[in-house]
Order: C-alpha cells, then structure tokens, then sequence
C-alpha cells in the first residue's frame, strides 16, 4: 500500500497540471503558476529518486540485538538502503545475521569508512561508554558521513520503535510528544461534529446491519465490553456482534474464538463494518477517530506489567483506526501485542494532522479491499517478522531490557 499511495501522491500534481492544460479549472494565472512550481518539483523528485545509489549505503556500529534489527529491517528496504558491513569489536556469532557481514573491529573503523564509502554509519552498540571510537566517528561526520542513532535510525526506517532497546532518557529527550494546544481543540470539534454526521448518514445503513445480525444468529445486535480509555479510565465500547455467545470461558484472542464467528460477522469483520457503531463512543468523547486501539480492562493491567512504556498509551484517547491497526493487524498473543506497541508508540510520539491523514486513508483502503479480517499484516515481512519474537530467541538469550519481564507467545489474556 506504500509504494502504491506515494505513486499516487507523486503523479497527481503532474496529472493535474495536464489537465490545467487542456481544459483550464481557472482562469487566475497564479493557479497555473502553482501548478507548473508542484509539477516541477515532482519531476525533480521522480527523476533523482534513484540517482544516489551511494545515499543508501549503511555502516552498522555494533552486532547485538539491535544490530540484527536493523539488517532485517535494511534488507526489508533493499530497494532503498543496502547493508555496507558491520563493525564491532567482536566478531558476531555464526548463526546471527551480522555474521557474513562482519569488516572488522572499531579500531579499523576510519580504514573501513574509507573503503566502504557508507552514506551513513548507524550506532547499533549496546555499550557505548568505552567502546564507541569516538575519533573516527568525529572525523566521519566532518567529512560528510552521516552518525545516527539505531533506535532513531530503526524508528524512521520502519514506522515504528524498538522498545527493547529504548532507553528512557530518550524518549524524555525527543522531539515528539507536541502538545497541540489549539489545535486539538479544533481537531476535537471536527471529530464530533464528523461522528455526528457519520451518525446521521449511515443510520439506514446501520439500521441495515442491526436486523441482518438479528436474522443471521441468535443474540444481541450489539457487543459491550468495557476498554480502557485515556488515562487508563474504563468506558463501555460498542460493536456489532460478529460472534454466537460463548457458553463457556474462553480467552478472547481471535485465533481461539474463529469457529464462534458467525457468517455474517466473518463479512462484517472484513471490511471493519463491525467497528461502526463506535461513531457512539466518539461523541461521548470517550474516543477519537485515530488513536491507539483500547484494550479490555482486565487486559490492561496484565499489559502495564509486561510491556515497556504501555502506560503511554493511555495518554491519549484511544481511536476507532490507528497507526499499529493499519500497519499490523490484530494480535492474538502477547509477542503480537508488544508489537503493536512499537506502533502506537511511534504514533503516540510523531502523531500530526498528516500523519492522521495517512491512517484515513490506509484505513479506507483496507475497507474498500476487505483487508480488515484477523490477518495480521507487516509492512516489509521478515524472519522475525514472520516467526513469533519467542520461538526466534534461544532459550539463554535474555530480553534487551533486563527489568521488563520477558514476553510468553501464545499466553491467554482477555481480548476481542
């Protein structure tokens, strides 16, 4: 869906302007004027997207957890970066992806930048008090070569951030986290006066929806449970019922609850139409359009525990679609879970009206291509991407953050 939207975002100005040309929209030669400047600048853009090979070089600094991060994540985007090497006192393991790799140590970086030719060197080292060749890095950066972070790196690679190497002084340090004063104000006045129009618009719809759910299965039309919401308060979220009542308890994870779909709700699911009814909770202002999906009450407080940085979550209103929903999917496991995070965590910090607007647009794609079932989706699929985190770590491997406890694939805890 990337490739497809930034196509779209990269001809439309040309497209517009084509047809300004053949059937003029105004007759204001500053309309014209703007136009050719968008036009130009997309030209330029298009034509030199692939003209640096060199810009997409990247020198990773160290070879722990993070570093293997990265080169799944780089080689995810190999059409944009490719991996020069490795650099790191110790050589990695075999059976690590920074093995084949591998220049050699940080006492050779300035000889290996020289031979390399890296666009940027990425600090991926877990130690960085006495390790980091500091003189190297400095004359690197005078002579034009890019020094980042890896988190920050990790971050802007792939929407999202690794809380496992995250430390908290960065977070506190970020540029993020804007408050948005005003504008939220306003923001907040458009989300309901739209969820009061959507109300209004789609009630035959609705309507449509309610005596199908009747006529398909036994049971409610609607499903109640209570989420939590900002600052961690509970509120009753609406849905459409898209499953027949549990006789027995059950863990709510989808993967444990598919032969309880009813048929109308495997369609309802899909296209995300089961989501509706929480236009309602908007008004309420107990959620927002975009934000992090609320979980259960009596999963949040197994998350507080188990997931770095959860509580940031709760600092907004959670949403009806958000970032970590268009990006991954559901989750049907803890592993999954703390995935998600990485997402609403990255959301959380970088939240803008654009961005925002990205997320519509995403979201509107997955319901007009049915893409919103239980599927989860990844942006640039890798190993670890594809394997669950637990069946990918040796069993004496720790966790990165020594003081979070480590996470159980497959655990039950309450969700729908």
């Amino acid at each position: 869906m990337d490739s497809r939207l930034t196509t779209t975002v990269d001809l439309a100005p040309l497209l517009l302007f084509g047809w300004q040309l053949v059937a003029p929209i105004a007759e204001l030669p500053a309309v014209s004027v703007l136009l050719l400047i968008v036009a130009a600048a997309t030209l330029v853009r298009l034509a030199t997207r692939d003209i640096h090979p060199r810009s997409r070089r990247v020198l990773i600094l160290g070879s722990g957890p993070m570093a293997s991060k990265l080169i799944e994540a780089l080689d995810g985007h190999s059409g944009r970066y490719t991996v020069a090497g490795i650099v790191d006192d110790e050589r990695p393991a075999a059976d690590t992806p920074a093995a084949a790799r591998w220049l050699g140590d940080c006492q050779h970086l300035g000889d290996i930048v020289t031979r390399v030719q890296p666009a940027s060197i990425v600090v991926a080292a877990a130690d960085r008090r006495h390790r980091l060749p500091l003189q190297a890095l400095l004359e690197s950066r005078v002579r034009g070569t890019l020094v980042e972070d890896a988190v920050e790196f990790y971050e802007r690679l792939t929407g999202k951030i690794a809380i496992e190497a995250l430390r908290p002084s960065a977070l506190i340090m970020a540029k993020g986290f804007r408050r948005q004063g005003g504008t939220h104000t306003l923001a907040r006045a458009i989300t309901v006066l739209a969820a009061g129009l959507g109300l209004v618009l789609l009630t035959p719809l609705l309507a449509a929806l309610a005596i199908a759910i009747k006529l398909d299965s036994r049971g409610p039309v609607f499903f109640v449970q209570q989420r939590a919401g900002r600052d961690g308060h509970p509120f009753g979220l609406i849905k459409f019922r898209t499953m027949h009542p549990s006789k027995s308890a059950r863990s709510e994870w989808v993967l444990d609850n598919i032969d309880r779909i009813t048929r109308l709700g495997r369609w309802l699911r899909r296209f995300r139409l089961d989501e509706l009814p929480q236009l309602v909770n908007v008004l309420r202002g107990e959620m927002s359009f975009i934000g992090p999906r609320p979980h259960p009450t009596t999963n949040h407080v197994v998350f507080m525990d188990r997931i770095a940085y959860y509580q940031l979550r709760s600092s907004i209103r959670p949403g009806v679609t958000g970032w970590a929903q268009v990006r991954y999917g559901y989750a049907n496991n803890l592993d999954e879970e703390t995935e998600k995070m990485r997402y609403d965590l990255y959301y959380i910090k970088n939240r803008s009206v654009w961005l925002d607007l990205r997320i519509l647009l995403e979201t509107v794609g997955i319901i007009l291509f049915g893409k919103g079932a239980s599927a989860v989706r990844r942006p640039s699929p890798s190993r670890s991407e594809l394997v669950p985190a637990a069946a990918l770590r040796r069993k004496d491997e720790p966790t990165y953050i020594p003081w979070l406890p480590s996470s159980t694939a497959g655990q039950s805890v309450n969700r729908q």
